[in-house]
């Protein structure tokens, strides 16, 4: 996060003092007008203050209700400890739930996949094999949870945190809240929506695989829950972002429509930079996180689409309730992690594209020599910092994550489709 005192330096100085001097050859005196005096009142605000925080924070009460649902399930147990600062402590109350909550559920997982796995070890034919090996695997990301929960808490905290920051910041440069319209709403149907998701993906596996009891799915219901959930989460904090460029840009050119001053453009310059490490830090709080999501998903997706091929090979295509369980896992995977790709790339679309259309839009010879070092100053800022959403540097979340786990998917699947097919020949 960009510290106050270098974006107040920001905000209040335009150019270097040396730069400055060829230009302040006169001295200019003018009235201040009323918009001034609320710019003044506006930079008096400073975004270390908590109780400022907390009440330009629209995102956090826009949001709350997903941490309160991801702390009921004893993922992420962050807490508002105080005015405008999201904090993580492991001697918290919401820890302490955490903890207990995790293990009464691992004794359930374990007394499950004791089932699960004494099923697996009885399994001679290796087609069924894989197919056995699926129920154990969506068990795994339960033991995950203190590592890519509990253990990345305090960056997550520090994130939610600079949020509250930044919007003061927004505030104090267009002078307008930052309004997140119908995202409330749509967290409430998306968290409804991700627990209904979940029972029926659990029911209907029940029903289409054979051994897998009605009493099992009691392990599983947290565990699909909260993958659903990490995709909620990733896409509302995309969303926010998104939402946030648009607003940015929006009031950037309705501004320089009035006044294309250099001292406005750096100001909306320091805001833009402050954004970008918003998005930067977003993929940094949560690289633990979606790292091992993804590779659940990688892994579930080969996995089911080969069980399913298998079938068909062995059997033709009788859409058995066997093939149909295979296809719904797949089809489900396969749409959390098309989701969790598609909201990052259009979010990095979205970050930088509307203030470049402004700034080119400006008519360089129809303004001043500092206005004009300051947009330049600008585009070399959007240069230097690219809208990406960077797994600490594992991968970069975006379309072309996409196509290469295709790609990588359909690798895979063709080996293990040619060592199927070689199997009778090696056994006669």
């Amino acid at each position: 996060m960009i510290p106050d005192h270098y974006f107040d330096e920001g905000l209040n100085g335009t150019l270097y003092p040396h730069d400055m001097k060829q230009f302040n050859t006169g001295k200019v005196v003018y009235e201040k007008t009323q918009a001034d005096y609320e710019q003044e009142q506006r930079d008096m605000l400073s975004s270390q203050d908590g109780d400022t925080c907390e009440t330009h924070d629209q995102f956090y009460r826009d949001h709350k209700l997903l941490l309160v649902l991801f702390r009921a399930l004893a993922v992420m147990p962050i807490t508002r400890s105080r005015p405008g600062t999201v904090t993580f402590s492991w001697k918290s109350r919401a820890t302490m739930y955490a903890i207990s909550f995790y293990i009464v559920a691992t004794v359930v997982v374990l007394m499950v996949g004791y089932e699960r796995v004494m099923i697996l070890r009885s399994i001679k034919k290796f087609d069924e094999y894989i197919y056995a090996i699926l129920f154990v695997a969506f068990l795994v990301p339960h033991f995950w949870i203190p590592f890519v929960g509990w253990g990345v808490a305090h960056q997550v905290a520090i994130y939610k945190t600079s949020w509250g920051k930044f919007q003061v910041r927004y505030y104090r440069v267009t002078g307008e809240n930052l309004q997140f319209p119908n995202l409330k709403t749509q967290i409430a149907i998306i968290s409804v929506g991700c627990l209904f998701l979940a029972i029926c993906f659990l029911l209907s596996l029940c029903a289409l695989m054979d051994g897998f009891l009605l009493r099992h799915t009691t392990a599983y219901y947290h565990i699909i829950t909260m993958i659903n959930m990490n995709c909620a989460l990733w896409y509302i904090n995309c969303k926010g972002i998104k939402i946030a460029s648009q607003s940015l840009s929006e009031c950037f050119r309705r501004d320089v429509n009035v006044n294309t001053s250099a001292k406005l453009i750096s100001r909306y310059r320091f805001l833009w930079l402050n954004l970008s490490e918003l998005l930067q830090s977003l993929g940094n709080a949560y690289a633990r996180t979606y790292s091992t999501y993804c590779l659940f998903m990688f892994f579930n997706i080969i996995c089911a689409v080969y069980g399913a091929l298998s079938e068909i090979v062995d059997h033709g295509f009788g859409f058995s309730f066997k093939e149909m369980g295979l296809f719904v896992d797949a089809a489900y995977c396969s749409t959390l992690l098309f989701i969790f790709v598609d909201c990052s790339h259009n979010t990095t679309l979205k970050v930088a594209a509307g203030v470049q259309e402004t700034l080119l839009a400006i008519d360089v010879l129809a303004i001043d020599r500092p206005a004009q070092k300051e947009i330049d100053h600008f585009i070399q800022a959007i240069e230097m910092n690219p809208a990406v959403v960077s797994l600490k540097g594992y991968a970069h979340v975006n379309r072309e994550l996409l196509t290469s786990t295709i790609s990588m998917i359909a690798i895979y699947l063709i080996v293990l489709l040619q060592f199927k097919i070689s199997l009778p020949k090696t056994d006669s």
